[in-house]
């Protein structure tokens, strides 16, 4: 494996790109990595089927739950019982629009329109007037019986929110009804419409009949009852691309928080590669409805990443006493909650603290709220600096200001859930929950850099902490 200190960023950059470009959705990502992590080795997991006689002393592993989260970790050959976990947890869910249970909805004025709603705030006013594409995964049964997820995304823009033109005075500036104002159009009338065309009584008898059509040719159905349900949403169609003069900018769909998660996922597949260095063990974990609070099984707030240390843990406890070992290691780990956060606008400085407004392309930012919407303290920063130093990695810090109002992580409730030290840390970007948005171009080689960092020198690192 490489040294983290000579990582190059720039050898990011493009990559995360492609990612951004071709994993429009949740489903997308994870499938995403599952194959990235099927190619470097690692062996897929089922929480269905116990663990003991599968992980060994130098294996890499994976689950996925719900197909929208993912845990991958690797266990280091010189592994022993109560040893941490250095953990870095982020999400790859993103402000969006989904389609609602029953999508079709009556033509109005010659147009046909798309039942949707929103996610997390989506189709806010960034939204309007943009070219969105459609996608997600489908559940469809086949002749011989089996019920199969299938990934599909149309490769045009099929919805659009148009504006209200300002002529027509103050009904064009707002407020509008997320209801009844806020609805994609998705084409023009058309005798392809016709409800008829679909099973009656089935799933797609309540979808748009000329969505249900484009769905099945892009999976080459033919029977449209085999389709029995999906999760569907739009997204932003224009690709992510660089730009500035010097190309050191990058302007994107979905950069909250694929790029924290692409980063540290990197960072997980470099030090992959040696595992006889170490003795804790490596995990990524991306979680899904991060936007929504995370509450679902899917979630941070569900027991994905404590149960997969859990089953770690007793699988080598041998005789010794599982519940010691268990909070054993947890009081030797340590978390990353790595959520992106906000650079630095240079058209509203007023709205920064002078000292804590993070640039791009400079490195990883610390954020931290004495309310308890971020895990950072004193302890954590000052470890997670060390780490940084031995990479030769530069480190920011945000805190909001008194008068505004700080977001949250997956971290506090990580955290708490399983007692172990934390740090709330990531990669800056400007108009977070836009459905575009922007970061440095050397950002997520950078996020890849100090993941790595964390994971190599983690252990050598914790050692110069007593009992903190």
């Amino acid at each position: 494996m490489k040294d983290p200190k000579d990582i190059n960023p720039d050898d990011y950059t493009q990559p995360f790109l492609d990612f951004i470009n071709e994993n429009p959705t949740v489903f997308h990502a994870v499938h995403y990595f599952e194959e990235r992590l099927d190619k470097e080795g690692f062996q897929k997991l089922s929480e269905r089927n116990t663990w003991e006689e599968t992980l060994r002393k130098g294996g890499k592993y994976y689950l996925t739950r719900n197909g929208s989260s993912l845990v991958a970790f690797t266990i280091p050959e010189h592994y022993s019982v109560g040893d941490g976990v250095a953990m870095i947890a982020g999400h790859i869910d993103a402000v969006t629009a989904r389609l609602k249970p029953i999508s079709k909805k009556p033509n109005t004025a010659g147009y046909l329109q798309l039942g949707v709603a929103p996610y997390a705030g989506g189709l806010n006013s960034t939204w309007w007037d943009r070219d969105l594409g459609l996608g997600g995964r489908v559940i469809v049964k086949n002749a011989d019986g089996t019920i199969q997820s299938r990934l599909v995304r149309l490769d045009w823009p099929v919805a659009r929110v148009s504006t209200l033109a300002p002529h027509f005075g103050a009904p064009a500036h707002g407020p509008f009804n997320p209801e009844t104002q806020m609805v994609p159009a998705i084409g023009l009338e058309s005798d392809e419409d016709d409800q008829r065309l679909l099973p009656e009584g089935t799933f797609v008898s309540n979808q748009p009949a000329r969505l249900v059509k484009a769905i099945a040719q892009e999976l080459n159905i033919t029977d449209y009852s085999s389709i029995l349900n999906w999760d569907l949403e739009l997204y932003e169609f224009a690709p992510g691309q660089l730009g500035g003069l010097s190309k050191e900018l990058i302007f994107a769909p979905r950069i909250d928080d694929k790029l924290c998660s692409f980063g540290a996922f990197e960072g997980l597949l470099e030090t992959s590669k040696d595992l006889s260095t170490r003795n804790t063990i490596s995990l990524c974990a991306l979680f899904d409805n991060e936007e929504i609070g995370s509450r679902l099984r899917q979630g941070a707030m569900g027991n994905l990443l404590s149960g997969t240390v859990e089953r770690i843990v007793e699988s080598f406890s041998g005789g010794k006493s599982y519940v010691n070992t268990l909070s054993q290691t947890y009081a030797n780990s340590f978390l990353v909650s790595a959520d992106v956060t906000h650079a630095v606008n240079p058209n509203f400085l007023s709205s920064y603290l002078p000292d804590h407004a993070p640039r791009l392309n400079v490195g990883i930012t610390i954020a931290a709220d004495p309310n308890g919407h971020m895990t950072t303290d004193a302890v954590s920063s000052a470890l997670f600096q060390r780490i940084a130093d031995k990479a030769g990695h530069k480190v920011q810090v945000f805190q909001i200001r008194n008068d505004s109002r700080s977001g949250g992580t997956v971290g506090p409730m990580l955290s708490t859930n399983m007692g172990v030290r934390a740090i709330d840390a990531g990669m800056a970007q400007l108009s977070m929950h836009s459905v575009r948005a922007a970061c440095g171009a050397k950002d997520p080689g950078l996020m890849a850099q100090i993941s790595a960092a964390f994971y190599e020198y983690f252990e050598e690192v914790d050692g110069e902490f007593e009992d903190e």
